[in-house]
C-alpha cells in the first residue's frame, strides 16, 4: 500500500473563510488522533484575512483592514487571500518520524521543489522561515509562507504560495516579522499558473514528501511538540 492511499486529498474551487476552516481543521485534527477519520490535505484559497500566530507581535499589524483571527499556530502575522494557494496538512506524525524541524523541512522541500517544476529557483533562509526566491530587483523576496501546529502529534495548518494575489494586501502587516526582504509571486515573476496546475504539480510529488516523513533509525525522538 502506497503511504498516500489512506490520506484524502481535498480541493476547493470556491474561497473558504478562514475561521471556518480554521475549525474544520481543529475538528478534524482530533478526529485522526482519536483514530476516528482518515488524514487529509487540503488545498483551497481564502478570502482576505490576517492571522496571528502565536509569537505576533501588536506592532507588526500596521493597518487592520481585514478581518485579524488568532490561528493558534507557530509564527507571526500572515496574509491569506485570492491567488494565494494554501496547503493545509492534518497528518499522523504518531505513525511516521516524530520529528518537528524534520517535518517542517519536509512541507519546505516539497513546496521548493514544485515552485522548480515552474521554472521558479527557491530556497529556505537560515533563520527566516519560509520559501524565498529572487524578486525583480534581484533581491531576496518571500513566495511562500510555513506555519505548523501539532497538538498529540497531528499535524494542522502547513504553507502558503502566492501564485497571483494582490501584493499590496501584505502592507497591513509585517509579514512574519520580517521587515528587511520583500513579498512575491508567480505572477509578479510573470509567471501565470492557475491553481488547478499548482495542485497538479504538487501532489505529483506526494510520495517524495511523505518519504521524507518516514522514520529514521539514526533520528533522535523529539522530546516536544510545537504550540
Amino acid at each position: 500500500m502506497r503511504n498516500s492511499d489512506q490520506i484524502e486529498i481535498r480541493q476547493a474551487e470556491a474561497l473558504v473563510p478562514y475561521r471556518e476552516a480554521l475549525t474544520a481543521m481543529t475538528a478534524r485534527n482530533t478526529a485522526i488522533a482519536e483514530g476516528m477519520a482518515s488524514e487529509l490535505i487540503w488545498l483551497l484559497e481564502h478570502p482576505p484575512v490576517y492571522t496571528a500566530g502565536t509569537s505576533a507581535a501588536a506592532d507588526e499589524l500596521l493597518d487592520p483592514r481585514f478581518d485579524v483571527v488568532e490561528a493558534g499556530r507557530g509564527g507571526r502575522y500572515t496574509y491569506h487571500g485570492p491567488g494565494q494557494r494554501v496547503g493545509y496538512l492534518i497528518l499522523d506524525l504518531g505513525k511516521r518520524a516524530r520529528d518537528v524541524r524534520g517535518f517542517v523541512h519536509a512541507v519546505e522541500e516539497w513546496v521548493i521543489d514544485t515552485l522548480g517544476d515552474f521554472g521558479v529557483g527557491a530556497w529556505r533562509a537560515a533563520g527566516r522561515v519560509g520559501i524565498w526566491t529572487r524578486g525583480n530587483d534581484g533581491r531576496e523576496a518571500k513566495i511562500g509562507a510555513i506555519g505548523i501546529r501539532i497538538r498529540r502529534w497531528v499535524t494542522m495548518h502547513g504553507f502558503s504560495v502566492n501564485l497571483a494575489p494582490d501584493l499590496s494586501h501584505f502592507g497591513g502587516i509585517v509579514p512574519c516579522g520580517i521587515e528587511e526582504y520583500g513579498i512575491t509571486s508567480l505572477a509578479a515573476l510573470g509567471i501565470s499558473v492557475a491553481p488547478e496546475e499548482w495542485d497538479r504539480a504538487l501532489l505529483a510529488r506526494t510520495e517524495a514528501f511523505l518519504e521524507r516523513l518516514a522514520p529514521s533509525i539514526d533520528a533522535a525522538p523529539a522530546t516536544k511538540e510545537m504550540p
